[in-house]
């Protein structure tokens, strides 16, 4: 056989065998897992950000829940003072049938002594 088909013939018969039986590997799944420096700050980053807005999310709903009840007792009270002020325009408006009437009779009184007296 001449120089060139030796060659070629032991090239083909290596590569061959690298193909058919490939080197092992070692199998692990630590470097894969660990996070680098900076997706373990996105995460602190994230657990953070949530944390404060939750809690913004909390101070929200007890400052709208403390204005609908100041707003419920503000109406509340408003119907308590429309109706103290209806009270109180019911009483000035019998004080003053009652001293009206009280001055008709006392009209009439002086008016009769008048009328007795001449």
């Amino acid at each position: 056989m001449s120089f060139l088909t030796e060659v070629t013939a032991r090239r083909l018969a290596l590569t061959s065998r690298a193909i058919a039986a490939p080197a092992p590997r070692h199998f692990s799944t630590s470097f894969a897992a660990q996070k680098s420096v900076t997706e373990a700050a996105k995460d602190t980053l994230k657990d953070v950000d949530r944390k404060v807005s939750d809690k913004l999310v909390d101070g929200i709903n007890a400052g709208s829940n403390m204005a609908s009840k100041v707003k419920g007792e503000s109406e509340a009270n408003a119907g308590k003072v429309k109706g103290t002020a209806q009270e109180i325009r019911g009483q000035a408006k019998g004080k003053a049938e009652e001293l009206e009437g009280k001055a008709k009779g006392t009209a009439s009184e002086v008016e009769g002594k008048v009328k007795g007296s001449m």
